[in-house]
């Protein structure tokens, strides 16, 4: 099965980086659209397109709408990276290996690249063929998690929390927003592109909740105990945060990560079909960038 689950896991990644390659082709607007382009291709695994592919499968969707869903949550992901790599938020100068927008386009170019991606993923969203009440859905999904009430909201507690530091409840919301909510909206949408019932909306919501905490929680780990050479930008950067790790250390992070992940699994064991989510999901736990 181990096999099998890599082989499908690299086609989906080759399906997400042949679209993505087909994007933002014309130079009509200066920089802006190598900008855009340099950050969407600079690499990553592309899990939140893929878990949109694999949901929709998994409720016996095509995968041509879920691709396109998915590529527009990678560009909402994008953009989202290239201002979180920014001086006035966390001031990386190295992104994946490579350094970050707004070091080689400059402040302003980084920021209208960001700019550009989210509204072109909505753009995007509106080219799935899909019936217009599912079409609305996507948007639905999208918009909420991506913005006041989802990453964008849990980016403003993030910055909030340097000058107050939250306790356990805060950090839990902190993550629940800035990072499980786009990885919520990647599964739900791919129930969505599958016509999926409210049952089936409810799982995908679940998994993502308990994926999305242990996603986080190996992120800060990485940043405390991993190789900067592997993750592709600067370790110790969360060295001033309140994090789980520091409030209960790396062990609890650990067995927290594991059980987490354990009950993604178990919210979705009883859908034949699920086993490639749950070896995905077994992967993340142990990734070492």
């Amino acid at each position: 099965m181990r096999n099998e689950f890599k082989a499908r896991l690299a086609m989906d990644q080759e399906a997400v980086e042949a679209r993505l390659k087909t994007l933002f082709l014309d130079d009509g607007c200066g920089t802006l659209n190598e900008s855009m382009r340099y950050s969407l291709l600079a690499g990553g695994k592309r899990i939140r397109p893929v878990l949109t592919l694999a949901f929709s499968r998994l409720f016996g969707g095509e995968n041509e709408p879920a691709l396109t869903a998915g590529i527009s949550i990678e560009m909402v992901h994008t953009y989202s990276l290239i201002h979180d790599d920014l001086p006035c938020m966390d001031n990386d100068d190295l992104r994946r290996g490579k350094p970050t927008s707004h070091m080689v386009f400059g402040e302003a170019g980084a920021v209208l690249a960001g700019d550009a991606l989210l509204t072109e993923a909505f753009s995007n969203l509106c080219r799935v063929n899909l019936p217009p009440e599912r079409l609305i859905r996507l948007v639905e999904v999208l918009s909420e998690c991506s913005g006041a009430e989802g990453m964008v909201g849990g980016q403003i507690l993030d910055l909030d929390a340097e000058l107050v530091p939250p306790d356990k409840d805060g950090v839990e919301k902190i993550q629940n927003l800035k990072t499980g909510a786009l990885i919520r909206a990647a599964c739900q949408m791919g129930v969505i592109c599958a016509d999926g019932d409210r049952e089936a909306m409810h799982a995908a919501a679940q998994f993502a909740e308990h994926l999305g905490r242990a996603f986080q929680i190996r992120d800060d780990l990485l940043d405390a105990e991993g190789s900067e050479e592997k993750i592709g930008k600067k370790t110790g950067m969360d060295g001033n945060k309140t994090t789980f790790l520091s409030l209960f250390g790396a062990q609890w992070c650990r067995d927290e990560i594991l059980r987490r992940t354990q009950s993604a699994c178990f919210s979705i064991r009883s859908y034949s079909g699920s086993d490639y989510l749950c070896e995905l999901a077994e992967t993340l736990a142990v990734r070492d960038h």
